[in-house]
């Protein structure tokens, strides 16, 4: 195989929402993690992890690799440059994604393969058609965003608890305003895409800013759950308040200035708040 292919296989898996999900999926399997981690149990529901969200990426840009070609911040990846060809994407992204969950539920267990199989499905098969028909498909793919915390978890502890659902909530409020400031940033890519997101309709952004602001309010008091539920210390909770009045108050700016550089400015924030929130939590665990 042809060096260059490496690397537009490596790229069709998108590395860096990869990394993110390993990242999530370790806190969550940290936390729910009863006494001294499992290194080697942690180990394999990373690599089953990693494969799986590679796949669903791949799988995306394969179902998406016509919408690609007509946006700038896309055109350049292996499909729509066609550097790949859709059948070698699609052979690709299938052959990892069922290799990870059949790793996930031999070497890890069931539920967290089930978990697993629940983001690619959802992501591809779900929100990946509606981009194109409404703006409530950001709601939907937060689902799968939210749920590496979960498979993490239940990759410890073999169950779905309410701390689970917890670390979902999290993920799933973080997401909106998160995904509101790129699409607000890259509002003329998605409307060349076809794609009707919030800020492609909503081109004075009044709705937007609202939306940005009710997501940041109602992602702080479940930013405090994990101190209530005990899993969590009262350092997090100062720490998880102060992060998310900040949040917040990044949101308001945007909602008041409505501009790029509030957008850019509330992007940056909210790549900041999501580690140090959960370095805040994994600092401050308490033993279950």
């Amino acid at each position: 195989m042809p060096r260059i292919h490496m690397t537009d296989y490596l790229e069709l898996t998108k590395p860096r929402v990869t990394l993110m999900v390993m990242i999530t999926t370790l806190v969550g399997f940290y936390l729910g993690a009863p006494g001294k981690p499992d290194w080697l149990l942690l180990l394999h529901t990373l690599l089953g992890t990693a494969l799986v969200a590679g796949g669903t990426s791949a799988l995306n840009q394969y179902l998406e690799r016509d919408i690609d070609v007509k946006m700038s911040r896309t055109r350049s990846r292996p499909l729509p440059s066609g550097r790949l060809t859709p059948a070698q994407a699609l052979a690709f992204a299938v052959a990892i994604a069922v290799i990870g969950l059949v790793y996930l539920a031999t070497a890890v267990n069931l539920l967290t393969a089930t978990l697993a199989a629940t983001t690619l499905l959802v992501y591809a098969f779900v929100y990946t058609p509606l981009k194109q028909k409404t703006p409530l498909s950001t709601l939907v793919g937060a689902i799968p965003g939210a749920l590496p915390p979960m498979g993490g978890w239940t990759a410890a502890r073999n169950e779905l608890s309410i701390e689970a659902w917890v670390l979902f909530g999290i993920l799933f409020l973080w997401q909106l305003p998160h995904v509101l400031a790129i699409s607000w940033l890259y509002s003329e890519d998605y409307r060349r895409g076809g794609f009707p997101l919030l800020p492609v309709l909503d081109p004075q952004g009044q709705s937007t800013g609202r939306q940005i602001i009710s997501n940041c309010l109602a992602l702080l008091p479940v930013s405090l759950l994990p101190s209530l539920i005990g899993l969590a210390g009262e350092l997090y909770f100062v720490g998880a308040l102060l992060l998310g009045l900040s949040f917040l108050a990044m949101g308001v700016l945007v909602a008041v200035e409505r501009s790029n550089l509030s957008a850019r400015r509330l992007l940056f924030a909210s790549l900041l708040y999501l580690p140090a929130l959960l370095g805040l939590l994994s600092l401050d665990k308490t033993s279950l």
